[in-house]
């Protein structure tokens, strides 16, 4: 993996763990798929909690001037996903994430190992 795409996906999942999403899992499928290159999937609490970590990984791709090609599921929350091309990102909530299981559709995917700074200020 490309070292600017290294720090898209250390920043994305650092996001996301400051924002207190959960079960952060990020991974390579540039090989296994013609759609994306990288896939993130979190779970949160419940649905406005799932929502508000969309609109901060939004905001953190619209200040790197990544276009969002695609959104589902910000209605509801409980399963986001945002398309940006070569990153997808899927939010849940818990039981619809135990319930589809993403991770088995990309079982031979690269698991990204993922530094997390576990002294951000914002994560009280």
């Amino acid at each position: 993996m490309d070292s600017d795409s290294s720090l898209l996906i250390q920043e994305l999942a650092q996001t996301l763990y400051e924002k207190k999403a959960r079960n952060i899992i990020a991974l390579d499928v540039k090989q296994i798929s013609s759609e994306t290159h990288f896939i993130l999937i979190a779970d949160g609490n419940v649905e406005r909690h799932v929502i508000a970590i969309a609109h901060e990984i939004r905001d953190v791709m619209k200040k790197k001037r990544r276009r969002l090609v695609h959104s589902q599921g910000m209605e509801h929350g409980d399963w986001i996903v945002l398309d940006f091309f070569d990153v997808v990102v899927h939010l849940f909530i818990s039981r619809m994430r135990e319930k589809y299981q993403l991770e088995r559709f990309w079982e031979s995917a690269k698991i990204i190992d993922i530094e997390f700074n576990f002294s951000s200020s914002s994560r009280g």
